[in-house]
């Protein structure tokens, strides 16, 4: 997979899911998280987020656990897409895969685990940025 999120800052520690044997995750890529504390890669805007994946899981190498990285404080380099002003609340955009995008304001607060970060810097359409990992609800 292209556009692996880089950390560049670290403040917590990975923390372990569950994930498939048979499953492939690259170091970088956003997870979504599934009931029991599962964590696959995310494929969409809609997402539950887990983090970032701290290591390459190869699949079928019958590793059942991953380390995840779900901040809050980490700051992660990522491709956007579309535009995102300093400050923003951003998620997972559902296209480009991996890729981060800009909140609607009118969720961006109450928006549970759909929430990855705050928009470190200013960028246009596929540009790098840096973002604050800081998931979950603030209000």
């Amino acid at each position: 997979m292209a556009n692996e999120h880089t950390h560049v800052v670290q403040k917590t520690a990975p923390v372990p899911f569950t994930v498939a044997d048979g499953t492939g995750i690259e170091k970088g890529a956003i997870l979504k998280m599934t009931t029991p504390r599962t964590a696959s890669a995310s494929d969409g805007a809609t997402d539950i987020l887990a983090g970032i994946s701290a290591t390459e899981k190869i699949a079928n190498d019958g590793r059942r656990t991953l380390g995840v990285i779900s901040g809050p404080g980490d700051e992660f380099v990522a491709r956007s897409s579309g535009d995102i002003t300093v400050g923003d609340a951003v998620t997972v955009a559902a296209s480009p895969a991996n890729h981060i995008m800009r909140m609607p304001e009118a969720t961006a607060s109450n928006s549970g685990l759909k929430r990855l970060g705050f928009a470190l810097q200013t960028v246009t359409d596929a540009q790098q940025t840096r973002y604050k990992l800081d998931m979950g609800v603030t209000s």
